[in-house]
């Protein structure tokens, strides 16, 4: 196995912890929590850089790398969802799942031919949407679990409040768009594959 592979999985196992991390809503396991998400985030990137840089770039990387993705995005947005003060819409992560199942199940049949699906740009910037959204939530979660006794930053922090579930909202509208572009760009594969 390559390295660049070994650190794509290492990066699903991570993403696994951070359900469970995130789920037991307290400041020092949230923090954690933060900390594996940001190593999570940087190995995505030395992945990436060290198959091309070295030449191993294979299929399995090209299949793992965006399920490890996957993974993390699931963990983080279903923790989200079972922490009732977020108040996360659940038809938004649904319609998250839902795309991310069908676009994987499209690069299975890619696979089938041979063929490897490379990211799009659409793709690219839903995933880029998606972590984002992830990131601000888990920096609302920490702040608004601290002990804070400053009056006007818990005013500021109620505010917020509705954030975490329009942030869902949004990345999830991302994620549907997205993926029916993708769908729609390799819509000849899919008809291919129908006739079979």
């Amino acid at each position: 196995m390559t390295l660049a592979n070994k650190i794509t999985l290492t990066r699903t196992v991570l993403g696994i912890f951070l359900f469970f991390l995130i789920d037991k809503s307290s400041l020092t396991f949230l923090i954690l929590a933060f900390c594996v998400l940001i190593i999570s985030t940087i190995s995505d990137y030395f992945d990436g850089k060290i198959a091309r840089e070295t030449n191993t770039i294979t299929k399995f990387g090209a299949i793992i790398d965006p399920y490890a993705d996957k993974i993390i995005v699931f963990s983080c947005y279903l923790a989200f969802a079972d922490i009732p003060e977020l108040n996360i819409p659940l038809f938004a992560i649904f319609l998250i799942i839902i795309r991310e199942l069908s676009i994987a199940s499209l690069r299975v049949l890619a696979a089938l031919d041979n063929y490897v699906l490379s990211a799009e740009k659409s793709g690219k910037f839903k995933t880029l949407t998606q972590f984002i959204t992830i990131y601000l939530i888990m920096i609302y979660l920490i702040i608004s679990t601290a002990p804070i006794e400053n009056n006007t930053i818990k005013n500021i922090i109620e505010k917020f409040k509705n954030l975490p579930s329009y942030l869902v909202i949004f990345a999830s509208l991302v994620t549907v768009i997205s993926g029916i572009l993708y769908i729609s760009n390799h819509y000849k594969m899919i008809e291919k594959q129908w006739k079979k």
